[in-house]
């Protein structure tokens, strides 16, 4: 492992544990395990053309179509109450075991006020899988009502900088002892495969998502910045954009020993060049929004060069530089607020409400 890999994982290591020291000591809600219900009842009002697209003058078409909503498919997980939100929504825990993956871990998630809003009965979500830096194991510290990750996004949706995205936070890795880089290494378990396909499965399962790839992307930091942007460059047809906070930028677990080949197929810089020698065409586009804090000398000439080395023909890419920021998710969170969130969510799918509900 890189000295500049284990320097950026033991801050974000330091940072989780302060973050679930909180969490347990500081966080409180009376209903904790009690059973958490993302249920809704489904409209039979139709649906309208219109689409909110977060920095725009209220309400666009696109391309005259409504988005094709994908309604729970079951089987509906058990979640129980991890934590309360200053507006009173909750985020919910429940175990996944992967069906493709084999891999059993938990999963945080937490949908919107907007999600239970008779309007949008009939409406898909867009998805926010976010992934924490350190080992992300056995928690995933975006789960922590601290961070303000979900009272951020709850309070930037009404103020028309992001979507009201439905946030869902898987662990990062099967244990403590190694990082996998969110990848399917040989021999080990299927991290790859959990986190692109069986946890969107899971999504898919018990919440209102949309079919398209404009539903769907990755938020994550440090070692989770690397997982969510590898992800989007090797899914590009499932995934749309990512927000990749101070990212490592290559696959260097020692785990990859022997397996080279594999290895290749998981490094972002491959990845990008491969898509980027592809035809610019509208509808394929890709965007990586990055951030920087300008406490992070190390990686900046790094993340600068990938930017202008990589992102090409249909990558589309955003540099946010925080200033004074380290490499720490509270940073992160003003970066997003910044502009990092407006900019991916001006990419992607919004909710539509039901034509009766949306003169507004």
């Amino acid at each position: 492992m890189t000295r500049r890999r284990r320097l950026h994982r033991t801050l974000a290591a330091t940072l989780a544990l302060g973050t679930t020291l909180a969490v347990v000591a500081g966080c409180s809600s009376d209903g904790k395990g009690d059973p958490v219900s993302f249920d809704t009842p489904r409209s039979d009002k139709p649906q309208q053309t219109v689409v909110h697209k977060p920095g725009g003058k209220g309400t666009g078409t696109k391309g005259g179509h409504v988005p094709e909503t994908v309604f729970p498919t079951g089987p509906r997980a058990e979640f129980t109450d991890a934590n309360t939100v200053e507006d009173g929504t909750k985020i919910g825990v429940t175990e996944l075991h992967g069906a493709k993956s084999g891999f059993t871990g938990k999963v945080w998630v937490w949908a919107p006020k907007q999600y239970f809003d008779p309007k949008y009965a009939n409406s898909g979500f867009p998805v926010l899988i976010s992934l924490p830096g350190g080992v992300g194991y056995p928690t995933n510290y975006w789960m922590g009502v601290d961070l303000k990750l979900q009272s951020s996004i709850a309070r930037w949706s009404e103020e028309g900088k992001s979507l009201p995205f439905i946030v869902v936070m898987p662990v990062l890795n099967p244990d403590d002892k190694h990082y996998y880089d969110g990848s399917d290494i040989p021999g080990q378990p299927r991290m790859g495969t959990w986190l692109t396909e069986d946890v969107p499965d899971f999504v898919r399962a018990n919440f209102r998502t949309f079919k398209s790839r404009d539903g769907w992307a990755f938020m994550g930091s440090s070692s989770g910045g690397f997982v969510g942007l590898k992800s989007v460059l090797q899914k590009p047809d499932r995934f749309k954009g990512v927000i990749a906070s101070g990212p490592d930028l290559v696959p260097d677990s020692p785990l990859w020993k022997g397996h080279a080949r594999e290895q290749r197929a998981n490094d972002p810089r491959l990845l990008a060049r491969a898509l980027g020698a592809k035809p610019d065409r509208k509808g394929d586009e890709l965007f990586l929004a990055f951030q920087l804090g300008t406490k992070e000398t190390r990686l900046a000439p790094q993340l600068k060069a990938f930017i202008k080395t990589y992102t090409k023909g249909p990558i589309k890419s955003h540099l946010q530089i925080i200033q004074n920021g380290g490499h720490n998710a509270l940073s992160y969170i003003k970066g997003m607020d910044e502009g990092s969130i407006a900019w991916l969510s001006r990419q992607m799918q919004g909710p539509v409400p039901s034509s009766s509900e949306s003169s507004s």
